[in-house]
């Protein structure tokens, strides 16, 4: 491999990785914001493919993607919120109502996206990274999606708030134990639908980037179980939004790596490559998943189910 050969792999490797993980970005920082809660939403498969036909639909329809992208957050968001009501109900399981949710919001997807297949509509603008090289294969490779500065932002965000405010306490104490939040006078009912919610706005711009960016169209199969990878992605965490954002990078590089590899002109492999993501999804489940080990950093009320 020559020298500008290896310079378009990396380029195309650091690119796939911005492209490819945002999706995994958002729906993890939505997912660990739940989870911090002591909640779980498995259902953020079902969220993120409504959001991304919701993302479309409004974009092709108002003309502006950034329309889109308020739709997709509004539509995560009333998704998530169904699953806050109704895991606040008695004798109501986490799992088992966010599976019925991912089917749900599939459902949905795929019933009113009918007419979005064919259709083009505005995509979000790039963020040209690749400015210094005078190579259009790298130049191409480091179109960044505008979400990413956003992610990034949110991470930051979350970060703070669960370290230095009240209002992150708060969501901590629901989470690590219930019964103290109670006993304080907190509605724990309260902080989770909320939390739950807010979780689900946040995947929903994972959805937006999946039509309005990469691969910038709607389909029914559009997500390949995105959803579901973030959840283990959390735990690869360690419920940690800084750590999600390195967590999100590693899974969109694994997920470049056959691109990048076939634009220097390496197409062997290249659907082995492919199954890189769902590898390293099944390794983290073995590694951290055992029989009655609490994983660090996890919430209180998710390690005593």
């Amino acid at each position: 491999m020559s020298f500008d050969d290896a310079l378009v792999f990396l380029a195309g490797i650091t690119g796939g990785a911005l492209r490819v993980g945002v999706p995994f970005l958002f729906v993890s920082l939505g997912e660990c914001l739940t989870e911090k809660s002591g909640r779980i939403n498995l259902g953020l498969e079902g969220v993120l493919v409504f959001s991304a036909m919701a993302a479309f639909g409004a974009s092709w329809l108002s003309g502006s993607a950034w329309v889109g992208v308020l739709a997709a957050a509004l539509c995560g968001g009333l998704l998530a919120t169904l699953h806050g009501l109704l895991c606040s109900l008695p004798r109501v399981n986490d799992v088992a109502t966010g599976i019925a949710l991912m089917l749900l919001g599939l459902g949905l997807a795929f019933y009113f996206g009918k007419p979005l297949i064919q259709p083009q509509a505005p995509q979000l603008p790039a963020i040209a990274l690749g400015g210094w090289s005078s190579s259009p294969a790298v130049r191409a490779a480091l179109q960044v999606n505008a979400l990413v500065p956003l992610g990034l932002l949110l991470a930051v965000g979350m970060a703070w708030v669960f370290a230095n405010t009240r209002a992150g306490l708060v969501l901590r104490m629901v989470g690590d134990s219930s019964q103290a939040a109670r006993a304080l006078g907190y509605p724990v009912a309260g902080v989770r639908i909320a939390a739950t919610a807010a979780g689900g706005m946040i995947a929903g711009l994972g959805g937006a980037s999946l039509t309005l960016f990469y691969p910038g169209s709607w389909n029914e199969g559009i997500s390949s179980g995105q959803g579901l990878i973030a959840v283990a992605l959390v735990i690869f965490a360690r419920w940690s939004p800084l750590r999600c954002v390195m967590a999100a990078l590693l899974f969109g590089g694994a997920g470049a790596m056959g691109p990048a590899l076939q634009s220097v002109g390496i197409g062997w492999g290249y659907h082995l490559f492919n199954t890189l993501p769902y590898v390293l999804t099944l390794l983290i489940l073995v590694l951290t998943c055992r029989p009655g080990a609490v994983i660090a950093g996890s919430p209180g009320e998710l390690s005593a189910r």
